[in-house]
């Protein structure tokens, strides 16, 4: 079993090879379907193996091939986290084990929406926005879960859309840049996937993880109080986290009150 996780591990980090693209094409409005990957120092076109995930970059040490640039470590690690939520998602979703269709779907369809996630987290530190096309995407996974994912039923769903998307609008509307369009959507969108119980646990987790970081930043005197720093982030770990571990999340937390 464990040559199939390996085989994963490096289709999923070759699918985040193509993340990194976007993460880097999407703010710069370039397009990222056909044309060829280049170096971002010196422009020039890149051949095959010069891409391969991880490997390319240990191989090169780091620096373009043609003019020595030294290449972002956030390449490599992406691809790397690319691969390690692929075999999760299997792990988690696939039952390799009883070779189900279903299951291998389901692992797909996670994989493909934390690819996404992938992308709006980095886009969202680089820029402070959230690109409407991925929002999309995302929305799209949602859809998919509803034949995916039956068993948690479509009004959870459509009650999920609105749960916490609703009153963070309400809250930005009152608050001037308490949050930005593109977290509103994102859990508008992720609300869908989830349902109202995990996606209210995705926003929660946000909020503590978040918060934490906000902290640490003024403590280390790198914001000041009406300094802003992207919430996205966040918001995509407390989604993952949610989709993974929101029942259980719910039931640890119930467990304790009671």
């Amino acid at each position: 079993m464990w040559i199939f996780y390996i085989i994963i591990f490096f289709m999923g980090a070759s699918v985040f090879s193509f993340v990194n693209v976007l993460i880097y094409r999407i703010p710069a409005q370039m397009p990222f379907g056909n044309d060829r990957s280049i170096c971002p120092a010196c422009k020039h076109v890149l051949n095959g193996y010069d891409m391969i995930p991880v490997f390319s970059y240990l191989i090169l040490g780091g620096r373009c091939r043609f003019c020595k640039a030294k290449i972002s470590v956030r390449y490599p690690l992406v691809e790397v986290l690319g691969g390690g939520l692929a075999v999760f998602s299997f792990y988690w979703f696939g039952k390799l084990e009883d070779g189900s269709l279903e299951g291998i779907l389901r692992a797909v369809l996670v994989f493909v929406l934390l690819a996404v996630l992938t992308a709006i987290s980095f886009i969202d530190i680089d820029t402070l926005e959230i690109p409407n096309g991925l929002v999309i995407a995302v929305l799209s996974c949602g859809i998919v879960s509803i034949v995916l994912f039956p068993e948690l039923g479509i009004v959870p769903r459509i009650i999920g859309a609105l749960a916490v998307s609703l009153p963070m609008m309400i809250l930005a509307l009152v608050i001037a840049g308490a949050f930005g369009g593109g977290d509103i959507k994102l859990m508008a969108a992720a609300g869908l996937f989830l349902g109202w119980r995990c996606v209210i646990v995705a926003f929660l987790v946000a909020v503590l993880t978040g918060g934490i970081y906000g902290i640490y930043l003024l403590a280390s005197k790198k914001k000041d109080r009406k300094g802003q720093f992207a919430f996205g982030p966040f918001l995509c770990v407390g989604i993952a986290a949610a989709v993974f571990a929101g029942e259980s999340i719910i039931q640890w937390y119930m467990g304790f009150l009671i």
